[in-house]
């Protein structure tokens, strides 16, 4: 099925069968923030109430057909992500107006901004881009909604300058925000439309007499004042709070008391005699399942990417199920309950290199129809080039009623270093859990690698690329370009998690949405020049890390570009970049490209600190931007060692990074 792709005011249909669709609202500049927003309208384009406001402080509808599942990195920046299940929608509500907010920043900073509905499946249905944005804050994207008895998409491209708070309240909904904002000490439950304030009554009065706190005594009839001693609070609802609450990092433990390093503080999650197969799946699976039921926030980060609400978590691990007369087993059962609604999911679990199996699959996918649950989810060490994207294909026809998910065990481990470095826990001993639990998957005896291996096509692809012999339209290379951008994703991930920013894969927009164009690029440049090439771009860097593989000389050179300064002659300005570069290993090459068209300069930096002068002598112009480039050792072997392809890659952007990019700063 191919996505409609919209201009603005366009509509198109959904299937017929499609029950749950996911709106994601994607963007490039991925230092912004952006927040997706829906508000389930009726025919007079207002809400019937606030709670059909669903944003981050109040993530699911009354009703539970639309949900925030918030944000998370991506190959090309970062998305935002609304579900909504349409055979839930009430009748008496015809559209979901899908938006989007950025706090203080304008929506004109982000440039291109996908809006995309897709099914179970990750697959689209519909996309819209927009790049008419300005000075708004709050962006109206699009609308699903119902004509006729059918499910429609359209593009609306609306924006607000006013804010979130702005387009909520023009669709109806009552907002009270605090002139002064919120504290961060100050408890209130998010998942509640508005902050009860509290209200002060005289207990078992007849005539009853209210002291509002900020409107003083208003008496029905005339009583005495009462004793404070005497009055209880009850809640009042005011409206909905749009502000953040701020995030709070627990301490961690510090164990200060070994006698030499050697020693090892005892593991939560032992290690000792596991083996591999059935038994290795057993304990990661129960590692998981434990500490997410201990850990709420790491429960919410983890359900969020399988589309569940935000709410109680609970994990059951291998129930039988029934299935015509064999019985079918998955890993977990998991389950969220959040109000009225319980939302389940099946999980299917594999470590190290065992392969998710699609009738396996699909056989999860017909209990969970039967049941009427809501997704089945996989999880491997697999890493999908892209979000969405399924490692095994199934039969589409079983994903009308039920979604089909997949995690990788990179992505797990992701979410609980974003936790644990950047907020989001409060409490020392979930974060001493946490801690432990991702202890247990650092170990390789867990079986939960971040990504180990390059396929079983790597080595004839590597082969034919040192021959010359490599043709793009080969199914192997076709493979193996898949499993790069796998990689690609996977740096970005690591950085994101170790920066507590998100990292973006840059990728061509149609490469975005269309994995088979993607990797034919792939397979081509690998076929013409011999390399693989992925663009990492880091918030606040001054520059883009890119990472290049060049099979045919065995060397991974990262590189960056970053503009010189605007003022100063070209001998200041290569001044200015040598103080940065300091502690910089001598072997990288400095480039400076002069405003002269075809006159630019390469040395080494050891030469560039000996004499200045190597980049400027005899050049005409000023220098306008220096790229800076190493080159380090490539491994050839696919998997499994610290001389593999995978390990030098993941290394080399590692060092480039930390030893030439983190120091830059911009002119």
């Amino acid at each position: 099925m191919t996505a409609s792709i919209l201009s603005k005011g366009q509509n198109v249909s959904l299937p017929g069968d499609i029950e749950r669709v996911d709106v994601v609202i994607g963007w490039a500049e991925s230092e912004i923030e952006v927040d997706a927003s829906a508000l389930l309208i009726g025919e007079d384009r207002k809400v019937r109430s606030d709670s059909d406001f669903v944003f981050y402080n109040q993530p699911e509808s009354s009703d539970g057909s639309v949900r925030f599942l918030g944000s998370s990195a991506t190959e090309g920046g970062a998305q935002t992500r609304i579900a909504i299940d349409l055979s839930a929608i009430p009748d008496d509500i015809h559209t979901v107006a899908l938006a989007g907010s950025v706090g203080t920043r304008t929506f004109g900073e982000l440039g291109n901004i996908a809006f995309c509905v897709v099914d179970g499946a990750g697959q689209a249905l519909a996309e819209y881009a927009t790049a008419d944005a300005t000075t708004e804050s709050a962006f109206l994207f699009g609308e699903v909604y119902r004509r006729g008895g059918i499910w429609k998409v359209r593009a609306v491209a609306q924006g607000w300058a006013s804010g979130l708070a702005g387009l909520a309240t023009d669709f109806g909904v009552t907002i009270e925000d605090d002139a002064e904002g919120r504290s961060a000490d100050t408890p209130f439950d998010a998942g509640s439309a508005a902050e009860p304030e509290p209200t002060a009554v005289v207990p078992d009065s007849t005539d009853a007499v209210v002291l509002d706190s900020t409107e003083g005594v208003v008496p029905d009839t005339e009583v005495a004042q009462p004793d404070t001693a005497s009055v209880r609070t009850v809640p009042r609802r005011r409206g909905v709070r749009t502000s953040k609450r701020v995030a709070k990092n627990a301490k961690p433990f510090e164990f200060k008391l070994a006698e030499n390093e050697s020693w090892q503080p005892a593991r939560l999650f032992s290690v000792v005699g596991v083996g591999a197969g059935e038994e290795q799946e057993r304990r990661a699976t129960s590692a998981l399942i434990a500490t997410m039921q201990a850990v709420r926030p790491f429960a919410r980060a983890v359900c969020a990417r399988m589309g569940a609400p935000a709410g109680s978590f609970e994990g059951y691990a291998e129930v039988q199920y029934a299935r015509g007369e064999s019985k079918v087993i998955p890993d977990v059962v998991l389950k969220v309950v959040r109000g009225s609604r319980v939302w389940t999911g099946l999980l299917e679990v594999k470590t190290g290199n065992s392969k998710l199996k699609h009738d396996q699959l699909e056989s999860y996918l017909d209990v969970a129809r039967k049941n009427k649950y809501d997704v089945v989810v996989s999880l491997s060490n697999d890493i999908p080039a892209g979000p969405g994207e399924l490692p095994v294909e199934v039969d589409r026809r079983k994903l009308a009623k039920v979604a089909l998910r997949h995690l990788s065990w990179a992505e797990v481990a992701h979410e609980a270093r974003m936790l644990l470095s950047h907020g989001g826990i409060d409490d020392d001993l979930q974060a001493w859990l946490l801690s432990e639990f991702l202890r247990y998957l650092d170990h390789p005896r867990s079986g939960a690698a971040e990504f180990v291996d390059m396929g079983r096509h790597w080595v004839a692809v590597r082969d034919a690329v040192t021959a010359g012999t490599l043709r793009a339209g080969d199914q192997k290379a076709l493979a193996v370009a898949d499993t790069w951008v796998s990689l690609a994703r996977h740096l970005s991930l690591r950085l994101t998690a170790e920066l507590g920013l998100t990292v973006g894969h840059i990728l061509p927009r149609r490469h975005r949405v269309d994995p088979a164009a993607r990797n034919a690029a792939v397979a081509e440049l690998l076929a013409t020049d011999g390399i693989f090439e992925a663009v990492l771009r880091i918030p606040d860097a001054s520059g883009d890390l890119v990472v290049v593989a060049d099979l045919r000389t065995n060397k991974i050179r990262c590189r960056t570009t970053l503009d010189a300064p605007d003022a100063g002659t070209s001998g200041r300005r290569v001044s200015w970049l040598l103080r940065q570069l300091q502690d910089v290993p001598g072997d990288v090459q400095v480039e400076a490209v002069f405003s002269e068209p075809g006159n630019e300069v390469c040395e080494h930096l050891d030469t560039v600190r000996a004499n200045p002068k190597a980049l400027t002598a005899d050049r005409a112009g000023a220098i306008v931007y220096f790229t800076l480039e190493q080159s380090l050792p490539m491994g050839s072997r696919r998997s499994g060692t610290a001389a593999s392809f995978i390990a030098s890659v993941t290394s080399a952007a590692d060092v480039f990074y930390g030893r030439v990019i983190e120091p830059l700063r911009d002119r």
